[in-house]
């Protein structure tokens, strides 16, 4: 393809991009298609001759497109929205187009010294400590891909501080600290880095959130064990309930234990703290206060498409450290005199993409208050969706609502005689027709045993109209659950009857 073909091509790309954002909210947002479709439409082995370039991109049309699911359909409301915006997918162009490796300042310096001032601005937006800052040479902020890697980075940095502190230790007595709501990045990290994991038991009493008895109740249990707890991963609003451990709790505890690394993972929650009346919610101060290393995702709900995970630490030096590999042929004048950031070790790998440019492009385009707007207004349909719960007689919280997520459940009236397990399956049924639509996407999730629904809101294009959308599609759902779940259970029909009277008339 010569310059003038791909201007050709571009334009008709362009084109074809605007027209799918444009007829987005006509597509259904799940896609259809069965396990191994691909591989029966297109060729086992790559073509000998070279393809016409429109041939290709019909067949992306014809046989991608089909498979995919659309996590920036107004009606998506699964896991968290990745609400990539039009700045996004330019930086990223923009940044695909001059495909620099990144791997330390000489390599490309705008790829560095543009990554560290955009993490600067966005530590500002978030209200972050100035330690965070990059400019304060001794913490600073680096774009990882994900949360898993910025909790895996976090967790490699907190082994090596702990292990330098006491040297003595094997390392089979180390000791991760997650709790059994965090990520399931808390697990991957023991896995990957063969190290001991203890989830400390959070309950619905506490919302979900780990309080700091239990902490300390877990660390007395170890070290009297003979292990060592050296890092606790604590999170600002969790998958499944949106809960918020403790910090204000956990920090006077962890003050005591100085080697013990507090990283916190607000992977989603973390960019509500954009917007100064969420500071509280998200216990900013306690993070400014007592983390060593905090991690959210603009690819989650910051307008950045995936993948762009920002991650602060307090002491780089705990970072490189643990990281630093240079050999001979990757020294440069600069980093020797230390007068530079080289980004490679700031992460596990050498390379790493040009993902600041997306972000600046954002961040500029919005504008602070413009990326404030978009937060609150998310927040604002979640409270619609949580009122029309609320005046329901047939759904139920299960939790109280975070920020943009609820998780609710089919709750009508006679279920306050049945067993959990019985409403636990009511509820499976209920959420099996829903999952099996293509006109809305949802998740499940089980919070100690009482199996639930998330909603979260987070696509930009989601308005008033879908969140209504959503309840009337749910409600027609539920009716049909509970007459199949009737049907299914002969006894209970016989126990309690006439399980369906109870339904609003507009289901």
């Amino acid at each position: 393809m010569d310059i003038e073909q791909f201007r050709r091509a571009g334009y008709r790309a362009i084109d074809q991009i605007c027209e799918y954002y444009s007829t987005l909210h006509e597509r259904p947002v799940a896609s259809q298609v069965e396990p191994g479709y691909l591989r029966k439409a297109i060729p086992t082995e790559a073509p000998e001759a070279g393809e016409d370039f429109g041939l290709i991109a019909q067949d992306y049309h014809k046989y991608i497109m089909p498979g995919l699911t659309h996590w920036q359909h107004p009606l998506f409301f699964a896991y968290f929205a990745t609400p990539s915006t039009f700045e996004a997918i330019l930086g990223d162009l923009y940044a695909s187009s001059v495909p620099n490796p990144g791997f330390n300042w000489s390599a490309s310096p705008a790829c560095t010294e543009l990554e560290a001032v955009v993490m600067d601005w966005a530590a500002k937006m978030l209200g972050l400590d100035q330690s965070f800052y990059n400019t304060s040479e001794v913490g600073g902020g680096a774009i990882q891909t994900s949360a898993s890697d910025s909790a895996l980075v976090a967790t490699v940095a907190a082994r090596s501080r702990y292990m330098q502190q006491h040297p003595d230790v094997p390392v089979e007595k180390l000791l991760i600290y997650t709790t059994t709501q965090t990520h399931s990045l808390g697990k991957k990290a023991g896995l990957v880095l063969g190290l001991k994991v203890r989830a400390l038991e959070v309950t619905s009493q506490n919302n979900f959130a780990l309080r700091g008895c239990t902490l300390r109740q877990g660390l007395e249990e170890d070290k009297a064990a003979g292990l060592h707890p050296f890092t606790l991963i604590g999170t600002v609003g969790t998958t499944s309930s949106g809960a918020v451990d403790r910090l204000d709790e956990l920090g006077p505890i962890l003050a005591s234990h100085p080697s013990i690394w507090l990283h916190v993972d607000a992977a989603w929650a973390g960019m509500a703290m954009a917007c100064p009346e969420y500071r509280e919610l998200c216990l900013l101060d306690e993070i400014n206060k007592y983390g060593d290393s905090f991690c959210t995702n603009f690819h989650k709900w910051g307008l950045v498409n995936f993948d762009c995970s920002g991650f602060w630490v307090r002491d780089r030096g705990n970072l490189t450290s643990a990281l630093d590999v240079t050999p001979e042929f990757l020294r440069t004048k600069h980093g020797d005199a230390g007068t530079v950031i080289d980004y490679r070790n700031w992460h596990f790998g050498l390379g790493r993409k040009f993902r600041s440019l997306k972000l600046w492009f954002v961040l500029r385009s919005y504008g602070v208050e413009g990326f404030q707007r978009y937060i609150r207004q998310t927040i604002k349909y979640n409270d619609m969706f949580v009122s029309l719960i609320r005046e329901s007689t047939d759904f139920g919280l299960v939790t109280p609502p975070s920020l943009a997520l609820t998780v609710f459940r089919l709750d009508p009236p006679f279920t306050k005689l049945l067993p959990l397990a019985s409403l636990n399956e009511l509820n499976k049924i209920f959420y099996r027709r829903i999952s099996t639509r293509s006109d809305i996407a949802l998740t499940q999730t089980d919070l100690n045993g009482t199996f639930c629904i998330r909603m979260a809101v987070g696509a930009e294009r989601t308005s008033e109209d879908h969140i209504r959308r959503a309840y009337d599609i749910l409600c027609q759902e539920a009716k049909v659950a509970l007459e199949e779940w009737e049907n299914r259970d002969k006894e209970i029909q016989d126990d309690v009857p006439n399980l369906c009277s109870g339904l609003n008339s507009n289901q």
